[in-house]
């Protein structure tokens, strides 16, 4: 039996830490940055943790569920 590919495209954008939660990068940090304050950038640099219905796809789409 062949093995299970992970999907590209979800693997550059996902990761998975190391307790199984489905890690993110935040958005709004592309452009419009000038009236954004240096705290909310900070904490948009961090990695987020996905949740709901949409964490259990990204792990069947990285081969980990």
């Amino acid at each position: 039996m062949a093995k299970q590919k992970s999907r590209k495209s979800a693997a550059k954008r996902f990761r998975i830490s190391k307790g199984g939660k489905v890690l993110h990068r935040s958005h709004y940090l592309r452009h419009l940055r000038s009236k954004k304050s240096k705290r909310q950038l900070r904490n948009l640099k961090r990695m987020k943790k996905l949740t709901g219905s949409y964490e259990k796809k990204v792990k069947k789409m990285l081969g980990k569920a």
